[in-house]
């Protein structure tokens, strides 16, 4: 399907592409799609359990954003739970937090990316 929606743009005029999953937490983890990297994001309405319940995309993302933090002072959300079930899966794994709402965090995401851009343009590709 990405390969279809893809087939009439001009790829080489894009620095940057996201392919958001908007399904649940485990088809997302079963397929290459060719990604330079995996990044999960975690909001915090969907409980600190989901690194344990779905450990498939948290082992294959490289990142794992915290979402809408600004909501902390009203859900059950345990962030340091949340992390340390993240890593128990993933120990390498970076985890930012976010708030889309008040910016917070949105800083660290963009050097992330711009340092991830920067390691992807840098390695070789193989000649296989």
């Amino acid at each position: 399907m990405i390969e279809r929606g893809l087939a009439d743009w001009r790829l080489a005029d894009l620095d940057l592409l996201f392919i958001e999953n908007v399904g649940n937490l485990v088809c997302p983890s079963s397929y290459d799609l060719g990604e330079a990297a995996k990044v999960v994001i975690l909001s915090v309405t969907e409980g600190e359990d989901k690194p344990l319940k779905y450990p498939s995309i948290f082992f294959k993302s490289e990142l794992m954003v915290i979402n809408k933090t600004d909501l902390l002072p009203y859900v059950p959300f345990d962030l340091a739970a949340a992390e340390r079930n993240a890593r128990s899966v993933h120990p390498g794994m970076d985890i930012l937090r976010v708030s889309c709402s008040t910016g917070g965090g949105l800083d660290d995401w963009l050097v992330w990316l711009r340092e991830r851009r920067q390691r992807t343009l840098h390695t070789p590709v193989s000649a296989d």
